[in-house]
C-alpha cells in the first residue's frame, strides 16, 4: 500500500448562498399578489401551467428588500476575486413565477449581460418544486463516469438540488444553469426570480491614464 501524501488543490467552484430573510415575506407577497393579478389566465399554457409577471423592482415598498439583493450581490462579487471599485449592482429584472400542479422549468441561463440569479420563495407547499443547479462545465460532462452514489453532494455530481422554503433567498452566479422539477402539489408555488447586472458606478472618481500607469 502507497504511503503517498498528495496535496488536493480545488479550483473553478461554483457557489450557491443561501440565507433565511422572512422580514420581507409581507413586502414581497404584497406586491407580487397585485402583479399577478394582472396576467391574463386564459394565456396559461396547459404544458407549463404557471403565471410570470411583469417585472416589478421598481416598486417604491420593495426599497429595503432591493438595496438588501444589490449589497448583498455587491458582496459576493467582491468576495469572489472580482474588482468591484467604481462598479455598481443593479437589477435587469425582477418578477414573480407561480408554478401551478405539474407545472416546471426547463434547465437554463440568463443573458442579457447578468452576472448573478437569484430566487426569493414565498409560498412552498409540501411536495412542491424542488429548484436545481446543474454542472456548468461542458468538458465534464462530456467525460463523466457514473457516480457512486447520486444521493451526495461531490466532485462528481452532476446536479444538486435544495428544497424551497417561505423567506428562503439564494444567489447564485448566472452561468450555473438552473431548473425547477414539477410541482406535485394541488397548491402553487410561487417565488420571486431577479436578475443582477454590473455597470460603473456614475458616482465614481475616474482615474486618468497617467494614474492607471
Amino acid at each position: 500500500m502507497s504511503n503517498d501524501f498528495w496535496t488536493q488543490y480545488i479550483y473553478f467552484p461554483s457557489s450557491v448562498y443561501v440565507m433565511e430573510k422572512p422580514e420581507y415575506l409581507d413586502a414581497v407577497k404584497n406586491v407580487s399578489d397585485e402583479y399577478l393579478q394582472k396576467v391574463d389566465i386564459s394565456k396559461i399554457n396547459e404544458l407549463y401551467p404557471v403565471r410570470m409577471t411583469e417585472s416589478y423592482f421598481h416598486e417604491e415598498s420593495l426599497i429595503d428588500f432591493n438595496q438588501y439583493i444589490l449589497d448583498t450581490a455587491w458582496n459576493i462579487l467582491q468576495s469572489q476575486g472580482y474588482k468591484m471599485d467604481g462598479l455598481v449592482t443593479q437589477f435587469n429584472s425582477m418578477w414573480t413565477q407561480e408554478h401551478n400542479k405539474f407545472s416546471s422549468m426547463e434547465m437554463h441561463v440568463h443573458a442579457d449581460g447578468v452576472q448573478l440569479v437569484g430566487f426569493y420563495f414565498l409560498d412552498c407547499p409540501e411536495n412542491s418544486s424542488k429548484v436545481v443547479f446543474h454542472d456548468s462545465r461542458l468538458g465534464k460532462i462530456m467525460i463523466n463516469l457514473p457516480e457512486e452514489n447520486v444521493s451526495d453532494a461531490t466532485l462528481a455530481s452532476n446536479m444538486v438540488n435544495f428544497t424551497p422554503e417561505p423567506g428562503k433567498l439564494m444567489f447564485t452566479n448566472a452561468y450555473l444553469p438552473h431548473s425547477f422539477t414539477r410541482n406535485g402539489s394541488e397548491e402553487s408555488f410561487k417565488f420571486v426570480h431577479f436578475n443582477i447586472i454590473v455597470s460603473r458606478d456614475p458616482n465614481a472618481v475616474c482615474k486618468t491614464a497617467a494614474e492607471v500607469i
